[in-house]
């Protein structure tokens, strides 16, 4: 059964509060272990006339990536985030984004994902670092949390 994971109310990504954000929202498979939403751009992310800014895509994979990290209800903040570029994302098109946890070590979370166009084409692909948030960390993310 597809699950809802949680949102964050001021989050650029999945913010229902942040007026400026994407406010997308997330799920997870838990078959495919991976985490997943989907979107169609509107022209105020646009990089290049037409084309969604590449930082809005690195943003859009952050996001899927620890999210499938934060479905097992363990809070992470990103170390690092790798991003490659195979295609443009045109704005207005379905595009999907999809993450998952390639490993973990300790309090250190290894992850994978990509963008895709609604025909399957690749658009970038990512892998992250992530690392458990504890003590003071943990606590505020915690009280930014909906339900």
């Amino acid at each position: 059964m597809i699950e809802k994971i949680i949102n964050y109310n001021g989050c650029f990504v999945c913010g229902d509060e942040n007026p400026a954000g994407l406010r997308l929202n997330f799920y997870f498979d838990p078959g495919e272990r991976k985490a997943w939403t989907e979107l169609v751009p509107g022209q105020h992310f646009e990089g290049y006339r037409g084309v969604l800014h590449g930082g809005i895509i690195s943003s859009i994979l952050d996001e899927v990536m620890i999210k499938a990290i934060l479905q097992d209800n363990i809070l992470a903040v990103t170390s690092k985030l790798t991003i490659e570029f195979k295609k443009p994302a045109i704005i207005g098109e379905k595009l999907r984004a999809e993450g998952w946890v390639t490993g973990r070590k300790g309090k250190v979370f290894f992850t994978e994902g990509r963008l895709l166009r609604a025909n399957g084409q690749l658009i970038a692909t990512g892998s992250g670092i992530y690392v458990r948030a504890e003590g003071d960390l943990a606590e505020q993310l915690k009280m930014s949390a909906l339900k």
